[in-house]
């Protein structure tokens, strides 16, 4: 029985060692940075608009907490662009609507383990606020001529209905942790769960959702 008692408790004093070992080898960390990359956006309008990718830039400040083993929360504050380009049969003719947005995304961030580098992936809510849009046109004023225009012109007059953006972003990345700081390349897709313009049956859009992809750099420093 003395025996036993000895070995469950080397196995006790064993299993605490071990744990305070892992607790002793995970470190909090916090960084903070900043971001700028390129987007190319679309909008899902029902009924159809015929589109083009629109390019935008984006970018903002970053700020990440890591909690536990191969996990963390990263929260930013981004000025990006998003938007639409109307696809025309003839070339001449153009349309585009930027839309400008201050966005703050809530994220997971799941890494891999690797002392310098690591492979990691955002996931989580966004929201954003429109504070500015602007048009780039040669249809109004000189419209197509009949027939050669296969889709829908109310959107040209109409000025963005809903200020406020919200929806699902993520995306998968590669980082670099050196003495100086922390770099990372970021891919990225957003998906707008709300709409541009106003979405009752009665209302011209139905839905008029954003999508897009970015493609971002970062530099962290560890606090």
């Amino acid at each position: 029985m003395g025996r036993h008692l000895q070995l469950i408790l080397a196995a006790l004093l064993l299993s605490l060692s071990l744990a305070q070992a892992q607790q002793e080898a995970f470190r909090y960390e916090a960084a903070i940075g900043a971001s700028v990359g390129m987007g190319i956006s679309t909008v899902s309008f029902v009924p159809t608009i015929p589109q083009k990718q629109l390019t935008g830039y984006h970018a903002g400040i970053t700020f990440r907490w890591i909690t536990e083993n191969y996990l963390g929360l990263q929260a930013e504050a981004n000025l990006s662009q998003q938007g639409w380009s109307e696809l025309f049969d003839e070339p001449q003719y153009r349309y585009s609507r930027r839309l400008s947005y201050i966005d703050i995304p809530f994220l997971t961030h799941i890494h891999t383990k690797g002392k310098r580098l690591r492979f990691f992936v955002n996931l989580g809510p966004k929201v954003g606020l429109l504070i500015a849009e602007s048009t780039t046109e040669n249809v109004i004023a000189s419209p197509p001529p009949a027939g050669s225009q296969p889709h829908r012109t109310e959107q040209w007059s109409m000025p963005a209905q809903n200020n406020f953006a919200w929806g699902l972003c993520g995306g998968p990345g590669l980082e670099l942790r050196t003495r100086i700081g922390i770099f990372q390349i970021e891919a990225r897709y957003y998906y707008a769960l709300g709409d541009i313009f106003g979405n009752r049956k009665a209302d011209t859009f139905p839905k008029s959702s954003s999508q897009v992809i970015y493609g971002k750099l970062s530099y962290l420093i560890r606090l």
